[in-house]
């Protein structure tokens, strides 16, 4: 493909992104990999610089733009080059008309500005846009370190036992360590709040809002074996991904249960009150992970977010009555957006005088709102708020 070619397959492709942020559709990778897969033509060469493009545009704007040639045309002031490419010569995209609106604005979108977390300042907000590193898990009972170093001479320890960073684009599948469940990939960050959850070693533990299963496999490598833990969420399609993982692991003490949407306790009522730990990482705007899904900010709308808010509020509610006297809530948040995380832990504490607050010692992170805030800059991770309250 001519360098024409591919900016016009860029405007293309982010014209299907903003029509799925703008109707809650299909993510940017998925449509990346539907778009390619419907342009067989385009080599591997071509598909980086397309993407490269398409993620370019994306993170440069925080208010959604109007369509993709907006998006593109916002960058040439950045990025002149591409000016001479808007010719409508070799499947180009078509000349610039005199006046033609393009895409303005900063990276964060201006109603988000001043919602953020207090430590969180401009230096903080611009790493949420750097390239996201490689974090490991590994199994403590089925890798050491020399094996992580046999595997990947490359790879650096980190803060937490048994995590490490690996080079950005490093092939795991290839490696005898991943294929029989010794290494898992998940974020320090995540990792962090599985530590926090495991410290009290719970032997019956409750992952509300379980998704695929990162944090419960995280929690099942952590604890005894005699240990039971239960995975429970309303998306069939996230919670059927456990099953294999749960295999490659050899994780025998998981036990998976899908809820109804708003009937979330017709499925849990046996777990009232008997649960030493309930994790509730909480369905949310995603601000913390913008380096790795930029075209989130085009999705979140203040209704969205109050959407989102209602449910993390009911969602905490829900979870602590499955939590036993001198049992454990740790409630979590992959966003930096202070609603989200420390108004709902106070909101919590406010209404409940039964609970209190724990101190979480952890060797990253900050303490911040009766919680601890990790971010991109401050500790390398995606940004995550979360809270660990005990029920007196």
């Amino acid at each position: 493909m001519t360098p024409s070619a591919r900016l016009q397959a860029a405007i293309e492709m982010l014209d299907w992104i903003i029509a799925a942020a703008r109707d809650n559709g299909a993510s940017a990778d998925n449509i990346a990999k539907k778009f390619f897969k419907e342009r067989r033509y385009a080599g591997s060469g071509d598909r980086r610089a397309i993407r490269e493009l398409v993620y370019s545009a994306i993170r440069r704007w925080g208010e959604r733009p109007e369509n993709g040639r907006q998006a593109m045309l916002g960058l040439l002031d950045e990025r002149p080059e591409l000016r001479e490419l808007f010719t409508g010569a070799n499947y180009g995209p078509a000349a610039i008309e005199v006046g033609e609106p393009v895409a303005s604005g900063p990276q964060v979108p201006a109603w988000l500005t001043d919602r953020f977390a207090g430590p969180i300042d401009e230096i903080e907000r611009k790493a949420l846009f750097d390239r996201a590193p490689l974090h490991i898990r590994v199994h403590g009972q089925r890798a050491k370190d020399s094996d992580v170093k046999a595997a990947w001479p490359e790879a650096v320890a980190l803060a937490l036992p048994q995590a490490y960073e690996l080079p950005t684009g490093t092939q795991l599948e290839d490696k005898a360590l991943y294929r029989d469940g010794a290494v898992e990939i998940q974020d320090l960050g995540s990792q962090a709040i599985a530590v926090a959850g495991a410290a009290a070693k719970p032997t019956l533990a409750l992952d509300l809002c379980a998704g695929a299963g990162g944090k419960t496999l995280a929690l099942a490598a952590m604890l005894p074996a005699e240990s039971k833990l239960v995975a429970a969420d309303a998306d069939r399609s996230r919670l059927s991904r456990i099953e294999p993982r749960k295999r490659r692991t050899g994780a025998r003490n998981i036990e998976t249960i899908l809820l109804g949407p708003g009937r979330e306790m017709e499925s849990l009522e046996h777990l009232k009150g008997r649960c030493d730990l309930v994790l509730v990482d909480a369905p949310c705007s995603g601000t913390g992970t913008w380096r790795r899904n930029p075209e989130l900010r085009w999705r979140m709308t203040p209704k969205r977010l109050d959407h989102v808010t209602d449910l993390q509020h009911r969602l905490m509610e829900l979870g602590s009555e499955l939590v036993k006297p001198g049992g454990r809530l740790v409630y979590a948040v992959c966003s930096l957006l202070d609603a989200e995380g420390g108004d709902q832990t106070g909101r919590f504490l406010e209404s409940h005088p039964e609970w209190r607050e724990l101190s979480i010692d952890l060797p990253i992170g900050r303490p911040y709102r009766k919680g601890i805030l990790l971010s991109p800059h401050h500790d390398g991770t995606d940004g995550f708020y979360f809270t660990c309250l005990e029920k007196l």
